[in-house]
């Protein structure tokens, strides 16, 4: 696995900024419910958006060597007025570009404490260039409008994701993670419009040992195959798997297995 280059996730993070801002200013209802998050708001996604930015970059700017209680974060809730989407906009913009000055600042090897055993500033560049992407579709969902992402970010986020299911596995109070275990069972995810520009395959092995994964096309019990931005939204559980532009080809019942289980937080 190759990781995207620090610049690039930092970039990321402020072009989604960027495009989740621009559905606040063009007067997206700000009291929807989150069809992909049904227990938030669209404005209590926003919020909880621009509060882990805010955390992260407080962590990140003091290289904090334990967790920063989120509490302790000054001005992590956002505006005090509800429902105001001029300040709330410009909270999110502010969150976004401090996160980003305190990523680029520290580059990627600064030592910084992370839950998923990578000690360093890169570790959160990535995990919130993927955060950011993925609750911008959940805001975009809740808008109506389409949503697609670039391929390379799309397909590290699917990496990433992957990543964190092996992490979960060395947790022994996870049982979800742990029922992921067992012979002979294996998912293949294939993105069906990227052709030679990403290797945009994967092939995921439900082992007695714990999850691996690679990328590349290979022969597995359940197969997910549909345009990159699909699988990826798929595979995040932010979009059904009999949608029309998602195909399934073999047990079904492993997938939605995997899908049940395969989370955090």
């Amino acid at each position: 696995m190759t990781l995207l280059a620090h610049d690039r996730y930092c970039d990321e993070i402020a072009h989604q900024i960027g495009l989740m801002r621009s559905l606040m200013t063009s007067g997206a209802d700000l009291s929807a419910t989150v069809p992909t998050c049904p227990d938030w708001s669209l404005e209590e996604l926003v919020r909880h958006t621009g509060g882990a930015l805010r955390w992260v970059e407080l962590m990140v700017r003091t290289r904090a060597q334990e967790e920063v209680p989120e509490e302790e974060v000054p001005g992590a809730e956002g505006p005090e007025a509800r429902g105001d989407a001029a300040a709330l906009d410009a909270w999110l913009g502010e969150a976004g570009e401090q996160v980003v000055a305190a990523l680029r600042e520290a580059g990627p090897d600064a030592k910084v404490w992370g839950w998923a055993g990578i000690l360093n500033a890169g570790f959160w560049a990535r995990r919130m260039a993927h955060e950011v992407t993925v609750h911008r579709a959940d805001a975009t969902l809740t808008a109506g409008l389409p949503y697609e992402v670039a391929p390379d970010i799309a397909a590290d986020a699917i990496d990433e994701w992957l990543r964190i299911v092996e992490y979960a596995q060395t947790d022994p109070h996870d049982q979800a993670a742990r029922e992921l275990r067992g012979p002979g069972r294996s998912i293949h995810l294939h993105a069906t419009d990227t052709g030679a520009e990403v290797n945009a395959e994967w092939l995921i092995a439900l082992t007695e040992d714990g999850v691996t994964w690679r990328r590349g096309h290979e022969k597995a019990t359940v197969a997910l195959r549909g345009p990159l931005t699909s699988v990826l939204l798929a595979f995040y559980r932010r979009l059904p798997l009999d949608a029309p532009e998602l195909e399934v080809l073999g047990e079904r019942e492993l997938l939605e297995f995997w899908l049940e289980r395969a989370t955090f937080g």
